[in-house]
């Protein structure tokens, strides 16, 4: 999970004109061609989805907070009209809404819902065609649009239904919030949960955090309720770390034995400013929703059918190690990992989010409480269940990059003829899941040199030694990827690109044992 240091935010708010009711007017409707403007009675702009009149469900219409806009308008489809409008200054009424809906000709006899941020939560039936529901902020609005948009086709196309569902919502549903803080906590980053700062150990333990705030005041009885879970980045965490997310909430539900449907949206929240993460989740009956399916895993499942089946843990890999010389060069890189976390981070502070130094220290740290009681002689098997290990407690791009090659590197042990060509073919792998490439100014600058030149060489200083020049050659290229494209080529030139400087320092203690 990403710490800020100092945010890199390439326009301001005023730049961006993020407060002005009507920028999303002039823009919507260049995204999705069948919605069009219509003004109000005081000419304030309501955006309609003519695709969504003739619609059999229950319509929906949603009023944001200028400033504050979420992802879940652009991405929600079943949102038949929404609006913008200052907070806290109800400058759009729901009679407005009726009256553009009504000019395009929709009929209400399968009921509207407007949906309000708001500061408080309330609800109004209008007759009995129309409710009016305020809730608390976008993070509550996001995951109301989220539960009617995933509620079953009979819940739907009701508004007795709607209605009953949303007084759940407004009766049981429980939000938490956290936040990257910039001020450390014990030498460590930190994060403000639930208002109160705290030292950030790994994802992991701050989501389960978050759900155990978010949850004491639900009793989860078994089969009765399906707990309809939303999530919302704030501010721009990566997709990457946005996986992770998903991943730590979806683990600890699993975890917990607790059913539960999870949705998602960014929240752009320029008030408040750092980036972080929120959560909001009420417990619904079933009759109203279903238990979300399970994805596959992807990275597990083989690429086509003539590739070889995974093979069993009880068979021996071609390649042979010790458990001594595997314990030694893991040691001796994670703790130059370790010791060089300080450099990484200043490198990082100036070309990106200043992370790329914590995630890689936290990442070196957990992978040594791992192998402390591991036998590494079956490595296959043991670097598989490090990435497992891996996947929940190394967040940030870094750590979605570092799992993915260990674990086709993992894979690749069991036939590979030498080590290099396992790593070669585990590069292969990594390759196909990002668009980086050598000279792009990313950690591949480091691994690519280092992975080809012990493949033609066979020589591990000389591999080194290559990978230092092509972590040397970042000071002077233009970053094409991730965060630091914002920057002008003068604010990163002179600078090696942090995560590549970080894999160096990992490969020269592994090297040089």
């Amino acid at each position: 999970m990403g710490v800020v240091v100092e945010q890199t935010i390439p326009f301001s708010n005023s730049q961006l004109n993020l407060d002005d009711p009507e920028r999303w007017t002039r823009l919507f409707p260049l995204i999705r061609p069948s919605v069009i403007t219509v003004r109000g009675a005081k000419s304030h702009a309501i955006l309609v989805d003519k695709s969504l009149l003739n619609s059999k469900n229950v319509k929906i219409a949603a009023v944001v907070s200028s400033g504050n806009f979420s992802s879940k308008l652009l991405s929600e489809k079943g949102v038949i009209a929404f609006t913008a409008e200052k907070p806290r200054t109800r400058e759009v009424t729901t009679q407005d809404i009726m009256e553009a809906l009504k000019a395009n000709g929709m009929d209400f006899t399968t009921g509207l819902v407007v949906v309000r941020a708001s500061d408080e939560r309330k609800m109004e039936v209008l007759g009995d065609e129309v409710v009016e529901v305020d809730v608390e902020g976008e993070l509550e609005l996001d995951h109301i649009l989220s539960l009617l948009s995933v509620a079953n086709a009979e819940t739907k196309i009701s508004i007795d239904n709607v209605t009953e569902l949303l007084k759940i919502f407004l009766k049981a549903a429980t939000k938490t919030t956290s936040a990257f803080d910039i001020v450390k906590a014990g030498g460590n980053p930190s994060v403000v949960h639930a208002g109160r700062s705290a030292s950030f150990e790994s994802a992991k333990l701050s989501i389960d955090k978050d759900l155990v705030h978010a949850l004491r005041s639900h009793t989860v009885k078994e089969g009765s309720v399906i707990f309809a879970v939303h999530f919302s980045d704030i501010n721009g965490l990566s997709r990457l770390e946005t996986y992770l997310l998903a991943h730590g909430i979806s683990a600890y539900l699993n975890e917990q034995s607790i059913a539960s449907h999870i949705t998602s949206s960014t929240i752009l929240d320029h008030v408040q400013g750092p980036r972080g993460w929120a959560i909001s989740l009420c417990p619904v009956p079933q009759r109203f929703l279903e238990v979300q399916a399970k994805p596959p895993n992807t990275l597990t499942q083989q690429e086509s059918r003539n590739e070889s089946p995974i093979k069993p843990w009880n068979m021996k890999p071609n390649i042979q190690l010790t458990d001594t010389e595997v314990r030694t060069r893991i040691v001796q890189g994670c703790e130059r990992v370790i010791k060089h976390e300080p450099t990484i981070t200043e490198y990082d502070t100036i070309v990106g989010d200043g992370d790329c130094g914590y995630t890689l220290r936290d990442g070196a740290n957990q992978v040594l409480r791992f192998i402390a009681n591991g036998d590494l002689a079956e490595l296959p098997q043991s670097l598989g269940a490090l990435v497992d290990d891996l996947e929940v407690n190394m967040g940030g791009t870094s750590g979605a990059l570092y799992c993915i090659f260990l674990s086709a590197l993992a894979q690749n042990l069991w036939e590979a003829p030498t080590f290099p060509d396992a790593l070669v073919a585990a590069q292969d792998h990594l390759l196909k899941y990002t668009h980086a490439r050598l000279g792009d100014r990313t950690c591949l600058d480091c691994l690519i040199p280092f992975v080809d030149t012990l493949k033609t060489t066979g020589n591990a200083w000389k591999a080194l030694s290559k990978a230092t020049k092509g972590v040397e050659g970042t000071k002077i290229l233009e970053a094409r990827l991730g965060r630091s494209t914002y920057l002008d080529e003068s604010a990163t030139r002179g600078v090696p690109d942090p995560g590549a400087y970080g894999l160096l320092k990992l490969l020269e203690g592994m090297v040089n044992v």
